[in-house]
C-alpha cells in the first residue's frame, strides 16, 4: 500500500511535534520536499513484493474443547519434518513468539493475534531438517514479558505439578506441555529468564544459550542485546541434541558472531564431568524477603551430589550478580519501549532479517489499543517512556558502559571455577493471579523471580536449569552458569547431575483441571 503523504494540516503538526520553528511561509517552502520523498517509498514496496515470501498452506486447528488442560497450547498443527534425521519421530511444540509459517502467531498477545507469518523461523527450519514434528504453538506470556504464567489473552497456563500454581514464563505453555508429557521437545525464548524460569518451576531442563550462539531470526524480538532462544526438554541429553541443531550462525541475525565452530553437544556430555570445579555463588541464595528455605535446602542439597559425583565443589561470592539485576532492569525497561513498544519489535539501525508484515500489524494493532497491552506491558511502558522522556537513555547508555564490569565478575569467578551454581528462581511456583486481580498483584506474580536469571541474559553467559528435589510437593531448579560459549561445560555437569541423581521426577498427571485453563 503506498504511503499517503501528509496533507499542509500534518505537516504543520509534525512540526510543531519536533519544535521545527515554521511559520506558514515556512510550512509552505516545506511541503513539496516532504511529500516528494514519499516515491522511494513506494518503488521499495514495489521491490520487495517481488521478493517478499509466500506463507505455504499448513494445516492447524485450535485446540479442541477438553483438550487442552492446562491452558498451554495456542494453536495446534502437524508440520512433518524430513524422514530421516536425529529428531525422526519427536514431537516439538514451538513457542508462539517464534514463526511457523502458515500458522497463526499471537505472541500471547492480542495486538500480535491474527498474524500468520510467511516464513519458518530458522530454529523451526533446523528443527524440520532433522526430522522433528511441529505438533502446535505453545502459548506464551503477553509479548514474553512475565515470568508468571498469568498474562496470555487466552488465559492462564497451569502447573501440571499443581493446577492452581503458575508454570512459570515466559516460556509457560512448552514447560506445562513436557511436563505433562504432550511433547517430546519444545523451543523456549529467555530474555530475563523465560526459558529457565518455567523449566525450574515445572520440573523440566531448560538451556539458555550463550547470546548469540543460537540464530533469533523468526521470534519476536524484546531486546535485541538480550534476545535468546533456547531448547526445554525432559532430559539433558535431549537439549544437548536440540542446542546442536538450534546452534550456530545463519547470517540473518546480527546478534550472532560471523563465524561458530560446531559442538557435538551429545559427545560433550559424555565425557563426563568428574574434576570439574563449581562455584557455588552466595549471592543467589538467602535473598532478603524473597527466597524461600525449601528452595536453598534443595539446591544445597544438589550440589551436595555434584560434590559426590567428583566434582571439586567451592562456595564463592560474586557481589555483582546483585548489581547485574539492576543493570539488566534499566536495559529491559528502556530498550523494550524504544525497541519492542515504540519499535514495534523490531525497532531499527541494525543489520539482519525484518518481517515488513508483523511489523505493520502490530504496529497498526498497538497504536490502535494499547490499552489491551497486559499490566506488566503496561508498567514497563509507562516507567521507561519516562525515564527516556526525562533522561533521553542516559541511564540505557550507563548500564550499557557497565556491563563489561559485571561481564566481567562473572568472567572473573569462571575463571577459577568450571560453571556457577545457584537457584534458579528463589522462590517456589506461586499461586495464579485471579481473573478479578488488582495490577499491583498481576505484577508482582510476574516479576518476583527473575533476580537470579535476568544477570546473565544481560552479560550473555550460558546456563542450564536442571531439576532438583521438589520441595513441599513443587518443582525447584538449578541454575547452572559457564563461560560464554563453553556450553557443552554447563550440559556436562547438568547431564552429571541428572545420572547421579537417576533421572528427574515427573509430575502425577493423572491429577489433571477438572475445566481447561482459560
Amino acid at each position: 500500500m503506498p504511503v499517503t503523504p501528509p496533507t499542509p494540516e500534518e505537516i504543520a503538526a509534525l512540526a510543531v511535534r519536533d519544535g521545527l520553528g515554521l511559520d506558514t511561509e515556512g510550512l509552505a517552502a516545506f511541503a513539496p520536499l516532504v511529500t516528494g520523498s514519499f516515491g522511494a517509498y513506494d518503488r521499495v514496496e514495489e521491490l520487495w513484493a517481488a521478493e517478499a515470501p509466500v506463507a505455504p498452506e499448513r494445516e492447524w486447528s485450535w485446540p479442541a474443547a477438553g483438550e487442552n488442560p492446562w491452558g498451554a497450547w495456542y494453536v495446534r498443527c502437524r508440520v512433518e519434518g524430513a524422514p530421516e534425521g536425529p529428531l525422526a519421530g519427536r514431537t516439538v511444540a514451538v513457542k508462539d513468539n517464534t514463526a511457523v509459517a502458515g500458522v497463526p502467531m499471537a505472541n500471547g498477545s492480542r495486538l500480535v493475534d491474527g498474524y500468520v507469518p510467511a516464513r519458518d523461523a530458522t530454529v523451526v527450519t533446523r528443527l524440520l531438517e532433522a526430522g522433528a514434528t511441529v505438533t502446535g504453538k505453545s502459548v506464551c506470556e503477553d509479548l514474553c514479558f512475565s515470568g508468571g504464567s498469568h498474562t496470555s489473552h487466552t488465559g492462564p497456563v497451569r502447573n501440571p505439578w499443581d493446577p492452581s500454581r503458575t508454570t512459570g514464563g515466559s516460556s509457560s505453555g512448552s514447560a506445562a506441555l513436557l511436563a505433562a508429557g504432550e511433547v517430546d521437545l519444545a523451543t523456549g525464548g529467555d530474555q530475563g529468564g523465560s526459558v529457565r524460569m518455567p523449566a525450574a518451576m515445572s520440573g523440566i531442563v531448560g538451556h539458555k544459550p550463550t547470546w548469540g550462539l543460537v540464530p533469533y531470526t523468526g521470534a519476536f524480538p524484546i531486546e535485541a542485546t538480550i534476545d535468546h532462544l533456547g531448547p526445554m526438554t525432559r532430559t539433558v541429553s535431549d537439549a544437548a541434541l536440540a542446542l546442536g541443531i538450534m546452534a550456530g550462525p545463519d547470517g540473518l541475525d546480527p546478534r550472532q558472531p560471523d563465524a561458530l565452530d560446531p559442538v557435538d553437544y551429545l559427545a560433550e556430555i559424555a565425557r563426563g564431568a568428574q574434576g570439574l570445579r563449581v562455584g557455588v555463588v552466595s549471592e543467589g541464595f538467602g535473598i532478603e524477603g524473597l527466597s524461600a528455605p525449601g528452595v536453598d535446602a534443595s539446591v544445597r542439597a544438589a550440589v551436595e551430589v555434584l560434590a559426590g559425583a567428583g566434582l571439586a565443589v567451592e562456595e564463592i561470592s560474586v557481589p555483582w550478580h546483585r548489581h547485574a539485576f539492576d543493570v539488566w532492569t534499566v536495559v529491559a525497561t528502556d530498550g523494550v519501549v524504544a525497541q519492542m513498544i515504540e519499535g514495534n519489535g523490531y525497532g531499527m539501525n541494525w543489520d539482519g532479517l525484518y518481517d515488513p508484515d508483523l511489523i505493520a500489524h502490530y504496529g497498526q494493532r498497538r497504536a490502535e489499543g494499547g490499552h489491551l497491552f497486559s499490566p506488566t506491558v503496561k508498567m514497563v511502558t509507562m516507567a521507561g517512556r519516562h525515564a527516556l522522556t526525562r533522561e533521553h537513555g542516559r541511564h540505557y547508555a550507563m548500564a550499557r558502559n557497565l556491563l563489561p564490569t559485571a561481564r566481567a565478575a562473572y568472567d572473573a569467578a569462571l575463571a577459577d571455577h568450571d560453571v556457577l551454581v545457584m537457584p534458579t528462581v528463589p522462590i517456589l511456583p506461586s499461586v495464579i493471579p485471579p481473573d478479578d486481580a488488582a495490577p499491583a498483584e498481576i505484577v508482582v506474580r510476574a516479576l518476583e523471580m527473575i533476580v537470579n536469571t535476568a544477570p546473565t541474559d544481560v552479560t550473555g553467559h550460558p546456563a542450564t536449569s536442571v531439576p532438583a528435589a521438589p520441595a513441599d510437593g513443587l518443582p525447584v531448579g538449578m541454575m547452572i552458569i559457564g563461560r560464554r560459549f563453553d556450553d557443552a561445560t554447563c550440559l556436562r555437569v547438568a547431564h552429571a547431575f541428572e545420572q547421579a541423581v537417576g533421572g528427574f521426577p515427573s509430575p502425577h498427571v493423572a491429577s489433571r483441571p477438572a475445566v481447561p485453563a482459560g
